[in-house]
């Protein structure tokens, strides 16, 4: 879906840049033509100091996914979910972050949020990346307390898991 998306804009780098931004922090596009958050405006300008772009192609982009039914239909109804993981060392959580192989096998958060519950530790969040929308997407976990060694050893030996890190 992220390609073809894309695709729609395949002529304007910019306006592949103003969709991205759309994408990754959840904002949609109210009828007006407005990014919002919620019911919370987003300038325009701030939209394009962000990525470098100027207004204008931010204007121009809205203007196209509200022309367009598939486009406006996603970004009309696309949210926003608050993430815990930059709040983890104020809350003193710890974030589990897992890169993999193939994002695109199946049973990944099952078998990685399974092992997390037979070792005893609560999730407080699960956050998966979608492989569509992110070159290398991630899994990502806050749990109350630090993770026990014997499962971060398990955790490694997963076939599909490339690499671990904990903040």
């Amino acid at each position: 879906m992220f390609d073809e998306i894309m695709e729609k804009f395949e002529g304007s780098p910019s306006q592949q840049a103003v969709i991205r931004l759309l994408l990754e922090r959840g904002f949609s596009v109210n009828d007006e033509g407005r990014v919002v958050s919620g019911g919370i405006e987003i300038p325009n300008t701030g939209i394009a100091r962000e990525i470098g772009v100027d207004r204008r192609v931010v204007d121009s982009t809205t203007d196209v996914i509200l022309e367009d039914d598939e486009l406006r239909r996603i970004f009309q109804n696309i949210s926003q979910t608050p993430s815990l993981m930059d709040l983890a060392p104020v809350l003193d959580l710890t974030v589990l972050t897992v890169a993999v192989d193939d994002p695109d096998q199946e049973g990944i958060v099952a078998t990685v949020t399974g092992l997390v519950a037979d070792n005893g530790v609560s999730i407080r969040q699960t956050i998966s990346e979608d492989p569509e929308f992110t070159d290398e997407p991630r899994l990502y976990l806050v749990t109350d307390e630090d993770l026990p060694g014997e499962l971060i050893t398990q955790l490694r030996n997963l076939d599909f898991v490339r690499k671990l890190e904990l903040q």
